[in-house]
């Protein structure tokens, strides 16, 4: 075995670690998906985590997360233009990864960008710009998966659009009271805080009803960009159909228990319970029913 093929190794064992030994819920970790995917899924988390650490944890500054950021664009020109000549384990194997399959560079700096812009940007003036945020954020990674199947159509790029935006949103709306007193962030989109008479302190109160009105709005609004999306999942075969169908029946069933506790404590994050979970995996081994759930909790 050559020196450049026992780096190669190495550097994929080097993702697949971070990737199984990080406690969030990311579909490397699924048995649902082709054993083929599982190992440049992994490279892909592996930068994207890392990229987005450099966004938000630890105590850097400014500066020194901006320019950790930028060498990842770096390395990423240098693949783009293959002459990387670094030894970085990631990067090692993500120019592997995007050379067998032919994967679409800008699809990584457009997540590089989305990290960046955490690190200078924490108030959004619309909606708009929140949908903006998730196109780059959210969508490469379902349009990357699609590609690391094959050759996607137009129509599944878009639907993977879709889903991943809605996830992105279900997201922020699980965790406003977190991300405002942790992070000083805000995905409620400032223009309708303005025009519904609400304050930034209105978000974090215990009584949430003065809220609930624009929380409803949102909700409704990224229900109608998952129900555009959420056929995609019954138009691929075998597992990987299955773990598209368990995704994003899981970002549904989320979104309709917090729709549920609106009325109640609206600001409180919800949580599949293990039974929920099984059964949201259970439904989408078959089309049929997946459709029949999806529909049920989409109405």
């Amino acid at each position: 075995m050559t020196t450049m093929q026992t780096d190669l190794d190495g550097a994929y064992q080097f993702c697949q670690h971070l990737a199984k030994s990080h406690y969030e819920n990311f579909p490397v970790a699924s048995i649902l998906l082709p054993k083929k995917l599982r190992q440049p899924i992994s490279v892909i988390y592996a930068f994207a985590r890392t990229a987005d650490d450099f966004a938000d944890e630890g105590q850097a500054n400014q500066n020194t997360r901006l320019q950790q950021l930028d060498d990842y664009s770096t390395a990423l020109e240098q693949i783009n233009h293959q002459n990387y000549q670094g030894s970085e384990p990631i990067f090692i194997a993500l120019a592997d990864v995007i050379q067998q399959h032919e994967l679409p560079i800008v699809l990584f700096e457009d997540l590089l960008s989305a990290f960046k812009q955490d690190v200078v940007k924490n108030r959004y003036i619309n909606f708009e710009e929140v949908l903006n945020y998730c196109q780059r954020s959210a969508n490469p990674v379902g349009r990357l998966l699609l590609y690391l199947n094959g050759t996607p159509t137009q129509q599944q790029l878009q639907q993977s659009d879709a889903i991943c935006t809605a996830l992105q949103l279900i997201n922020f709306y699980q965790d406003i009271v977190q991300d405002y007193t942790e992070q000083d962030r805000i995905y409620i989109p400032q223009d309708e805080l303005t025009a519904a008479g609400l304050t930034e302190s209105d978000i974090v109160q215990a009584n949430s009803h003065k809220i609930a009105p624009l929380i409803r709005s949102l909700y409704h609004r990224t229900e109608q960009i998952m129900a555009f999306g959420h056929s995609l999942g019954c138009q691929l075969s075998g597992r990987l159909g299955w773990e598209i169908r368990a995704m994003t029946l899981g970002g549904i069933q989320t979104l309709a228990l917090l729709k549920q506790q609106q009325d109640s404590n609206l600001l409180v994050r919800p949580r599949l319970s293990r039974w929920l979970m099984i059964k949201v995996i259970t439904v989408s081994i078959s089309k049929n029913g997946y459709r029949q759930f999806a529909k049920q909790l989409l109405k």
